[in-house]
């Protein structure tokens, strides 16, 4: 997670624990699997796991417990390169691709050639619609086209876990509060902005929310704060992990994320939408 002097516009992952020297980082243990395929094994697929204890703090800033997380990670030697193509799979399949421009020989006009081919001083003319002329054809302009690119399902997951361990393992990168939902009888931002400073996040800094169910109440009363983020299991996505210099979680967010992307759940996972087939954005979207 990038501290509170990284660019407002750039993605803080990149300067976050994982890519520090070993000397900055807990020990990791590598794992190796390898699964069988038609009779034969596969190319062992090498993850990494990291152990992170976070502090818990009730609704009123006192630290009450611990817990930890046990994510899956990228190796560092290959962490940049997963994580880099999960966020370009990510941003280039939200474009539309419906820009559209008009060629010479769709431009409206041009039937007759502009002036005598001598005598004018002029360059030679054959069309109004030359893209040399205002309101002419657009050389080589954009058309319309899909921009969506593959990534395979195991590999975005581990893009995920490899950020959100990322922040995890940074000091002071992310934290546990407890269930707040039920805290705030009407909507009122100002509670909710006490509520963060009491946790020791300011409202500056970007922070990103994750929780399994979003009571309305809480939902309104953050939707104001601008650097805030508040997602739930479904809404989980790359860019804002990586986009966040805060990660608060919720108890159950914690059991979410350990079942869902830990190492305990390395086989369980792998199975789940029935091959190793390439799929979309929208695909996975539909699946979680």
């Amino acid at each position: 997670m990038a501290s509170s002097a990284t660019a407002p516009n750039s993605l803080s992952f990149f300067s976050s624990s994982l890519f520090l020297s070993s000397s900055h980082r807990i020990p990791k243990i590598s794992i190796s699997v390898a699964k069988p395929i038609s009779g034969r094994l596969s190319k062992p697929l090498s993850v990494a796991s990291q152990l992170a204890t976070l502090p818990i703090f009730s609704f009123e800033g006192e630290k009450i417990g611990e817990t930890y997380l046990d994510l899956k990670s990228a190796p560092e030697y290959t962490a940049r390169a997963v994580v880099h193509r999960a966020i370009v799979n990510d941003l280039q399949n939200k474009r539309r691709g419906t820009a559209s421009t008009l060629t010479r020989g769709e431009v409206r006009g041009g039937g007759i050639k502009p002036y005598a081919q001598k005598k004018t001083g002029n360059a030679r003319r054959g069309s109004q619609r030359t893209p040399l002329r205002p309101g002419g054809g657009v050389v080589f302009g954009p058309k319309p086209r899909d921009w969506s690119i593959k990534i395979n399902r195991k590999e975005k997951r581990l893009a995920i876990s490899t950020a959100i361990s990322s922040a995890v393992t940074a000091e002071g990168g992310a934290i546990v509060v407890e269930e707040f939902g039920d805290r705030f009888e009407k909507p009122k931002t100002k509670e909710f902005l006490a509520a963060m400073k009491r946790w020791g996040l300011d409202p500056k800094e970007k922070a990103m929310f994750l929780m399994i169910d979003v009571e309305e109440n809480v939902a309104k009363s953050s939707r104001n704060i601008g650097t805030l983020r508040m997602l739930t299991p479904r809404t989980l996505n790359l860019f804002d992990i990586l986009n966040s210099d805060k990660l608060v979680l919720t108890p159950a967010a914690v059991e979410f994320l350990n079942a869902r992307y830990g190492v305990d759940a390395l086989e369980g996972d792998e199975d789940d939408g029935g091959d190793d087939e390439d799929e979309t954005e929208g695909a996975e979207e539909a699946e979680e």
